[in-house]
C-alpha cells in the first residue's frame, strides 16, 4: 500500500485510439471501429510529454493527449511517427475514472 497522497486529476486514466485512413470520408453504414486499421487502449503514464500534455501508452502506441479536446499532440506507433494517410480518433473508455 502506498503512503503517498492520492490527488485527483482532471485527466482520464484511459483512452481508446483508433487509426483510420484519411481517405475514408463517408463510411456509409460502417462504424469507426470497422474503418480503423488499428486500435489500442492507452493508459495514463503519470508523465507529461514534451508538448505539455499527459502521456498515455499501451499496445505499441504512445501519445500525448489534450484531455479537454481529445486532440493528439504527439503520437508514436511502434516507435515511429504515424504513417501519412492515417488519422486518429480518440475516445474516452467508458467507465474510465479520472486519475
Amino acid at each position: 500500500m502506498s503512503h503517498q497522497p492520492n490527488y485527483a486529476s482532471r485527466h482520464p486514466r484511459r483512452f481508446e485510439i483508433l487509426l483510420v485512413p484519411q481517405h475514408v470520408e463517408d463510411r456509409g453504414s460502417a462504424s469507426v471501429e470497422d474503418s480503423a486499421v488499428r486500435s489500442a487502449v492507452v493508459e495514463a503514464t503519470g508523465e507529461t510529454g514534451v508538448s505539455g500534455y499527459p502521456r498515455y501508452a499501451g499496445h505499441g502506441i504512445e501519445a500525448e493527449i489534450d484531455s479537454a479536446t481529445h486532440a493528439v499532440e504527439a503520437l508514436l506507433v511502434d516507435g515511429s511517427e504515424l504513417d501519412i494517410g492515417l488519422t486518429t480518433v480518440v475516445r474516452e473508455v467508458p467507465g474510465s475514472a479520472r486519475a
